[in-house]
């Protein structure tokens, strides 16, 4: 059943009422949704596993908590207060339809009757990550680094980032260091999961 059949299925042709109009939104809900599952690559799991000296923006520390963006989506953290140290260790996942897109993470200070302060920001790329994936892996041993992306000014890394093929999965663990403040970083990790029925790699 080609797309323009399935959402102009006859069934609610001339049908006029309350569950006729149900039944269109459930339609183009699943035509949608059939629509994003053709161009949708897998899943990125990022892991936003702890900030490093953070800068300060209250009095002597800050809440601070992490918002991740690529293209449309936005995702964040929850607030831990207090801490220029804090370990989030939580899980944000992204759909990747174009792994082009860079990804950026920013921190900020919650404040309660004040607009947020900005801590510091990155943008980083998944090509390589991305490129590590689409090699064939299974017989390498768990623990092995299959390739390593050095710091440069335009990733945001503060040291060498390894990807690894560790229990049948590709990882790779990136420590970046904060644009636009004067300190910080943050420690995350990227783990893709391949999705039933999506475009795939």
């Amino acid at each position: 059943m080609t797309k323009t059949e399935f959402w102009w299925d006859p069934i609610y042709k001339g049908i006029g009422g309350r569950d006729s109009r149900r039944r269109r939104r459930r339609s183009r809900t699943r035509w949608l949704s059939l629509s994003v599952m053709d161009s949708l690559l897998g899943l990125l799991r990022i892991r936003v596993k702890r900030g490093v000296n953070l800068a300060v923006r209250d009095v002597r520390s800050s809440d601070p908590y992490v918002v991740v963006k690529m293209g449309r989506q936005k995702l964040k953290t929850r607030v831990i207060k207090k801490d220029v140290n804090p370990e989030w260790n939580e899980d944000l996942t992204l759909s990747i339809t174009d792994p082009d897109v860079p990804i950026t993470l920013t921190v900020y200070d919650h404040d309660t009757f004040t607009k947020d302060d900005k801590m510091g920001d990155v943008e980083f790329s998944i090509k390589s990550y991305i490129e590590a994936l689409k090699m064939k892996l299974d017989s390498l041993p768990s623990g092995t680094t299959i390739s390593r992306v050095v710091p440069t000014r335009e990733n945001c890394l503060s040291e060498e980032s390894c990807i690894m093929w560790i229990d049948g999965k590709v990882v790779q663990d990136l420590c970046l260091r904060l644009r636009n403040v004067e300190c910080g970083e943050v420690e995350i990790q990227l783990q893709w999961i391949n999705l039933p029925g999506s475009k795939g790699l």
